[in-house]
């Protein structure tokens, strides 16, 4: 009789994969021992768990329902062993990982090779989006979030942070003039992120009200518009870093201290997987220190 729980991450690998070959190189396994431990599982359950062509591979229903169960006991043998001291467990399975779109394609997206090739075992599944998921209804394995945390009982870990700050391109200050003091950002087209508070801008204590003929729901949108000259943004140093150290945008500062919004790994409460935990882990080294976004910015970005 093969093993149940070899079994199980075969045909997770299977259906990671989708090629029985493909599975069988990342396992270490000729294509006929992965099609024997498939169909053990198979003749065990008394159904089918993949439909089989000559092009494809894709889960049946039952399958998709199987998966999620091997996913979640191979995750909590993962954590017995942690729990008792087992070293190097093996991360494996799918990983739903939703990131914020500009942050994710810029920050998290470069970091992936890495991370896979310490993890080979381990399929990731990014989603790019700006609205704050529910991690529990929708399923995801870890989010991370970009400003303050509401207190919803997720676990939290703090990874970085990110300061807001308002900038303008050279072309724009050249039509319109430079605002001097907060107050005069009345005057002045302020492109807006719909998705954040909208009180105004915040310099020191105070929130400034503010108006323009462009509102979006993406920091990398305004920010493109902003360089074209369209108006001023506020937006977290990590969107705005490249465009300021090349001179295409331009700080405004008004002797106030810059806004920081924290940057957090949340995962849903309870027991967390090995996958869960290699990638928070990863994302803490990598961001440790100081964040390299702030780095050779000017000085009044820092107070």
């Amino acid at each position: 009789m093969l093993d149940r729980v070899t079994g199980m991450q075969v045909f997770c690998r299977v259906a990671a994969l989708g090629s029985f070959s493909a599975a069988g190189r990342a396992l270490g396994l000729s294509q006929t021992g992965v099609t024997k431990h498939v169909a053990a599982l198979e003749a065990r359950l008394g159904t089918r768990l993949l439909h089989r062509t000559t092009r494809r591979l894709t889960l049946t229903e039952t399958g998709r329902t199987y998966l999620e169960a091997c996913e979640r006991i191979l995750a909590e043998i993962d954590d017995a062993e942690a729990a008792v001291g087992a070293e190097g467990v093996e991360a494996h399975g799918t990983l739903r990982l939703n990131v914020p779109l500009s942050f994710g394609v810029r920050e998290i997206a470069p970091a992936l090779a890495a991370f896979s090739a310490a993890h080979p075992a381990l399929t990731i599944e990014l989603g790019l989006n700006d609205r704050r998921v529910d991690l529990i209804e929708e399923g995801w394995d870890l989010a991370v979030r970009i400003g303050t945390l509401a207190d919803s009982g997720l676990i939290a870990r703090r990874l970085t942070s990110s300061r807001l700050v308002a900038c303008g391109a050279p072309a724009y200050f050249e039509r319109h003039g430079t605002p001097r003091r907060p107050e005069e950002l009345k005057n002045h087209n302020c492109l807006g992120y719909t998705l954040s508070d909208s009180s105004g801008w915040r310099f020191g204590e105070r929130a400034y009200p503010v108006s323009g003929n462009l509102r979006a729901p993406n920091g990398a949108a305004l920010t493109a518009a902003a360089v074209a000259g369209l108006g001023l943004i506020y937006q977290p140093t990590f969107l705005l870093a490249q465009a300021l150290r090349a001179g295409t945008l331009v700080l405004l500062d008004f002797g106030a201290p810059s806004p920081v919004l924290p940057i957090h790994a949340l995962m849903p409460p309870g027991r967390r997987p090995a996958k869960t935990r290699a990638f928070v882990e990863f994302l803490a080294h990598r961001f440790a220190g100081e964040p390299a976004w702030e780095r050779d910015l000017p000085e009044a970005m820092r107070r």
